[in-house]
């Protein structure tokens, strides 16, 4: 585990949300299993594979070292989650979690949860995603003029529907089965300031596409499916049915985000169906992860691919 302890060693006193270390890219040999996530004020530890209690404690006192040196004047929060076999179990290591934890990205606040379930609120991977919506928004030249429609099909926790509206965005349809991730995604509109513009529907998208015609047509559709969750979306039998609905549901010169994290699954999973399914819209370019994500291989790491359709 040297490459984590050489990690935890050198990072520097997190204040966003962010991967310090991440394992699972495969750049570290031995340590594929390990990643280091921080949720200020609370570092998370993840294993994928079962923990020794001698491990944990070589690398608490890692990060007890190295919070001294960064920040002796404020206590250590730590959580360990470990994910074998289908199954998760969490626990505080040290300190304590706040409630309700908030935490920011590039100036952003969200409401993220570290001590229950697999998906803490905020995905870490798609920072370069939000980053790009936020950027594409705020220099879209119909912004001010007609005042852009975005769509954020799988919104979860409204991360997307949040910094298009900072960017300026008029409207943004979030849709979702869960409502509790809406809820929380409605919270985080609201952490920011942000009472009005958006929308949320917590339904079966592939039965709602008579209230998702009647929004549209849109300039901006996200759509960041889970790549398998049994009852809800399956990439491999799923993802072409989004597809088809795209060229009829995008404005003139609309663009769609389309997002897979299914390491099984590379970019010509989506190009191929792209060209196939929605041959008029026009492959634009792939969103680069952030870099603490670097992975052996491109083609297992998240895939957040640019498409627009004809003037």
């Amino acid at each position: 585990m040297q490459p984590l302890l050489d990690a935890i060693a050198t990072m520097d006193l997190p204040t966003d949300a962010r991967r310090i270390f991440h394992g699972r890219g495969g750049l570290h040999p031995g340590c594929e299993h390990w990643v280091l996530d921080a949720y200020p004020p609370v570092l998370l530890l993840t294993s994928f594979q079962p923990a020794t209690d001698e491990e944990l404690a070589t690398i608490g006192a890692a990060l007890a070292q190295r919070w001294q040196q960064a920040a002796p004047d404020q206590p250590l929060n730590w959580v360990f989650q470990c994910r074998h076999e289908g199954r998760s179990e969490t626990r505080l290591m040290a300190g304590s979690v706040p409630e309700p934890h908030v935490v920011t990205e590039a100036g952003t606040r969200y409401r993220v949860h570290v001590l229950r379930g697999q998906n803490h609120g905020l995905f870490l991977d798609m920072a370069e995603g939000r980053r790009w919506v936020r950027e594409h928004v705020a220099a879209h030249p119909e912004r001010e003029r007609f005042g852009l429609k975005v769509l954020n099909l799988f919104a979860y926790t409204c991360a997307f529907s949040v910094v298009a509206r900072q960017a300026g965005a008029k409207q943004v349809l979030n849709l979702d089965m869960s409502q509790g991730a809406l809820a929380i995604g409605q919270q985080n509109h609201q952490l920011n300031g942000i009472t009005e513009g958006a929308s949320f529907l917590a339904h079966d998208i592939f039965s709602t596409w008579g209230k998702i015609g009647r929004g549209g047509p849109y300039h901006l559709i996200i759509v960041d499916p889970p790549s398998y969750q049994k009852g809800s979306f399956v990439a491999t039998k799923d993802y072409a049915k989004l597809m088809r609905r795209l060229p009829d549901l995008l404005r003139p010169g609309g663009h769609a985000l389309l997002c897979l994290n299914a390491p099984e699954l590379g970019q010509d999973f989506l190009q191929d169906q792209m060209r196939e399914l929605a041959p008029e819209l026009e492959f634009i370019e792939r969103v680069a992860n952030p870099p603490v994500f670097a992975d052996v291989s491109a083609e297992r790491a998240l895939k957040v691919l640019v498409y627009r359709a004809p003037e």
